[in-house]
């Protein structure tokens, strides 16, 4: 894994909580939206916190794909595991939400876990076939 490859990730597991956050945030803001009133709709999309928090999402995505082509899903995705635990406390310091005792265990599992995998390798390695080799013969012509 090379220094850019580890921020990678890291935009991973940062962008998505963000963009998440901003997003409610903006929602917040607006109130409710229904279908049956789509001009709101479309008037929360330009909202500088709903489109910023678009903005997140879709570097998230790009990221997201970029992670997928160099390393396992088995490895990418506990790491956007962890982001639940940047999602919590952005909710409790940022939005000044309430979180309960098992939901802080809930986040303390998850970390746990990530950490676990993550002393895996990145990658699965496959063997590539060779050429397929003539069986070995003995002096007298016999094979072994």
């Amino acid at each position: 894994m090379t220094f850019r490859r580890y921020l990678v990730l890291a935009f991973v597991t940062v962008s998505a909580p963000l963009g998440d956050s901003f997003l409610d945030k903006g929602m917040k803001q607006i109130g409710p939206v229904s279908l049956a009133h789509i001009t709101t709709l479309f008037h929360a999309v330009a909202t500088p916190w709903i489109a910023g928090g678009i903005l997140l999402l879709i570097g998230f995505f790009a990221s997201w794909l970029t992670a997928l082509s160099w390393a396992d899903l088995t490895y990418v995705l506990p790491m956007t595991s962890f982001a639940n635990v940047i999602v919590a406390l952005l909710a409790k310091f940022w939005r000044h939400e309430n979180i309960s005792l098992s939901r802080w265990l809930g986040i303390f599992l998850i970390t746990a876990a990530v950490g676990f995998v993550m002393r895996g390798p990145s990658y699965t390695e496959h063997e590539k076939p060779g050429p397929a080799r003539a069986p070995a013969k003995s002096p007298e012509g016999v094979c072994l």
